[in-house]
């Protein structure tokens, strides 16, 4: 885990960050994690949705909790799987609510990297979780480092638009200035989603934020 690089301007931005005693600790934490347990995702997506979408790019941040904890579910974008994996629940909601939102069809798979290469950062608050054990790597340093992330996106000139979907996303929001979009309800998880997800209508808030700024909106809808 020594020697993190991103490959774009997050390693530049990040670069004290990578140095401090915490990501140190957290390091060491997660090269006697990997070795001993199962933890996804896999090493080399651990920071995917930084290299996947920059800094510069960057327009809209979607933000939840920890990383799916089934066998081969995690690439290291919050809510996605990879083509090959069946939807999560929480994705399946997504869905739904994008349907009702923005009438998109529901695709038969739960990629969403095309949102990504959109400018849409998937990041959730901890980048790590053991197999099985929902939140297990709470508290280990992740935090500190994800707060890094949004101070840094706070701090950018032009607004941009915050999805924070379910408390541990919303904690965040104090960090944010006002003048950007922040947007929140709870988790679309089925324990939750009924409560204030389903019917928030995110996406078409988030594009009318954009479309408000001058800039292009995001193409929510994804290819069956």
């Amino acid at each position: 885990m020594k020697n993190v690089t991103v490959g774009n301007d997050w390693d530049y931005l990040l670069e004290d960050e990578f140095q401090k005693s915490y990501f140190t600790s957290l390091q060491a934490f997660l090269e006697t994690a990997y070795s001993q347990k199962a933890i996804f995702p896999p090493r080399e997506d651990i920071f995917r949705a930084l290299q996947l979408t920059s800094y510069q790019q960057t327009n809209v941040v979607l933000l939840g909790q920890d990383p799916y904890h089934g066998f081969g579910q995690a690439q290291g974008l919050s809510f996605s799987v990879s083509k090959s994996v069946a939807i999560p629940p929480s994705l399946r909601n997504i869905y739904k609510e994008l349907k009702e939102d923005l009438q998109c069809n529901i695709p038969a798979h739960g990629d969403l990297t095309a949102w990504a290469s959109q400018g849409v950062l998937l990041l959730n608050t901890v980048l790590t979780v053991e197999e099985g054990e929902a939140n297990s790597h709470h508290q280990k340093g992740w935090e500190h480092f994800t707060d890094s992330i949004i101070s840094l996106l706070n701090e950018k000139e032009e607004p941009i638009v915050f999805l924070l979907w379910g408390k541990d996303a919303q904690k965040k929001a104090t960090m944010i200035d006002d003048r950007h979009c922040k947007i929140m309800s709870t988790h679309p998880s089925p324990l939750a989603a009924y409560r204030g997800f389903f019917g928030s209508r995110p996406f078409s808030k988030t594009n009318a934020f954009l479309i408000e700024q001058g800039r292009s909106p995001i193409r929510w809808c994804l290819d069956e």
